[in-house]
């Protein structure tokens, strides 16, 4: 379904709980998660600008723009607030929005994600965005494949890495180097201390992508927030462990009950 200006797959019922994927993926990603929560939250598992069936125009665009398109989904599924997940790019987006609108978020999840890639980020992502559009998409995946998850998991669960690159293949190379632009531009770190939403950091102990520090980083500077770190684990934690679904839905409970 398509609600306001993002495509939108969703299941379940209870409080309202939006997932915001990684870059160059789209919320097809998220189906296993939605499932295993969706007995007890309603689950919305947005695809963001230019990603999966979300539409674009082909403008360049920032972080806080795809925050502003989080909210005027909220707006056209009437949800005045929810509980946000995000995943990397989507984590990203999910601190600008928390920052920027905190009485529309009840809770956060922000999983192998970071606020500020660092004073070479600009640099360092443009050239990510040259190579989104210029390597043939399938050239890339080993680059991905190798930060997304562990060399145990890739070789025992071929079928889920499979999965998850084949969003990947899908995903327009426009618009990943678009987002891949965003990324290079974004400092969301002046808007840690105005989230007040109780929140829960995640991090894949292995993660080389977004490492403990950026994690520790946004914990800090988050009054409240807890941090985990994940053993064994790279980028895709939540996709690469199923069974942290528990620790999320106990974070969501939590909240949940104080209301």
């Amino acid at each position: 379904m398509t609600a306001g200006p993002l495509a939108v797959r969703r299941r379940g019922v209870g409080e309202p709980l939006v997932l915001l994927h990684p870059l160059a993926l789209s919320g097809e990603l998220w189906t296993p998660l939605a499932e295993a929560l969706s007995d007890e939250f309603q689950v919305f598992a947005l695809d963001l600008r230019g990603h999966g069936d979300s539409a674009w125009d082909g403008k360049p665009f920032t972080i806080s723009d795809l925050a502003d398109d989080v909210g005027r989904t909220l707006d056209a599924l009437d949800l005045p607030s929810a509980s946000l997940l995000g995943l990397s790019m989507g984590g990203s987006v999910a601190v600008d929005f928390a920052g920027r609108f905190p009485e529309r978020v009840r809770s956060l999840v922000l999983a192998d994600t970071t606020a500020w890639y660092g004073d070479d980020a600009a640099t360092a992502w443009a050239e990510r965005a040259r190579k989104a559009v210029t390597v043939p998409r399938a050239n890339q995946l080993r680059f991905q494949v190798d930060r997304w998850f562990s060399p145990e998991f890739a070789e025992t669960h071929p079928e889920d890495v499979d999965r998850v690159a084949k969003i990947f293949l899908r995903t327009n190379s426009e618009a990943h180097a678009a987002a891949s632009i965003a990324m290079g531009a974004m400092d969301s770190r002046p808007l840690l201390p105005a989230i007040t939403a109780p929140t829960l950091v995640m991090v894949g102990q292995l993660d080389y992508a977004t490492p403990p520090s950026m994690a520790r980083t946004l914990a800090d500077g988050i009054a409240g927030a807890e941090l985990e770190i994940l053993p064994g684990l790279r980028h895709m934690s939540l996709i690469e462990r199923p069974a942290l679904a528990d620790l999320v839905r106990q974070h969501l409970r939590r909240v949940t009950e104080t209301r």
